[in-house]
């Protein structure tokens, strides 16, 4: 499946270079601050991944659970997630989003809606954290159909032998947690060692992109741009708590915070 977000990383590798993911929340602050986040970052960034707010983010830090606080406070909804993608792909339609949640909120809506209303509105890939391999097969071939790609995570602890299947019923992109924490935690293992682990599973998948997440920022993204590509989350969503303390305009200060990873990578 040659999709967009397989476009995406072919793009960065052309420019020597990791892709680089960045993660908001959909409607921190507001529905309308996040979609004006996504234009303003969209030309520094080659994958745009948004999340839906929920009240127990089991996977999430401290700054990511604040920004979903905000976003469930200011009665944010999935349909609501669904029109910021909508008017954000009206804006910039090759700039590919992948919604990153929960499966709960995917089951109360109803699977096979969910992904016709994901299909609608321009989504091009689906994180749910809580759902693994082989849990998911079943969803992850309804996704399929419609051209969705389905991310598998793939952890430190996951063995060579469940690994190989995971990748095997993977599509274009798998997600590597780089250590046994909740996100926006300070990296606990090197980043030589993360490598190491990342090249375990790039011996089982050379023509898949893999992406490494989970407590990266700033001062460490250059050491892991070897990896087909790298996800800041926490720092961005840490800056947004910090520019609405400070009173300051949030899309400035994360349109900053990008355009500095970005120029890590290069």
């Amino acid at each position: 499946m040659n999709s967009e977000i397989n476009i995406a990383f072919k793009n960065a590798k052309a420019e020597k270079r990791p892709a680089l993911l960045t993660y908001i929340v959909a409607g921190d602050y507001s529905k309308e601050k996040t979609l004006e986040i996504l234009k303003s970052i969209s030309n520094n960034i080659d994958i745009c991944e948004l999340g839906f707010p929920h009240n127990t983010p089991i996977a999430d830090g401290g700054q990511i659970q604040t920004s979903a606080y905000r976003a469930i406070n200011n009665g944010i909804k999935i349909k609501d997630v669904f029109e910021i993608v909508k008017k954000f792909k009206k804006f910039n339609q090759k700039k590919p989003i992948i919604l990153m949640g929960y499966y709960n909120m995917i089951f109360q809506y109803g699977e096979n809606k969910f992904i016709l209303e994901c299909k609608k509105s321009g989504v091009n890939g689906l994180i749910v954290v809580d759902l693994p391999w082989p849990e998911n097969k079943n969803f992850s071939k309804k996704c399929k159909k419609k051209s969705i790609d389905y991310i598998q995570l793939v952890s430190p602890t996951t063995s060579l032998t469940r690994m190989k299947k995971i990748i095997k019923d993977s599509h274009n992109m798998i997600y590597y947690i780089s250590m046994l924490s909740t996100t926006g935690g300070k990296l606990k293992v090197s980043p030589k060692e993360i490598l190491r682990n990342y090249q375990k599973i790039k011996m089982f998948s050379k023509k898949k992109n893999c992406v490494i997440g989970f407590g990266i920022t700033e001062k460490n993204i250059s050491k892991l741009k070897s990896a087909d590509g790298l996800v800041v989350g926490s720092a961005i969503c840490k800056e947004i708590t910090k520019s609405l303390e400070k009173r300051q305009n949030p899309v400035t200060n994360v349109v900053n915070i990008v355009k500095r990873l970005k120029k890590k990578l290069v």
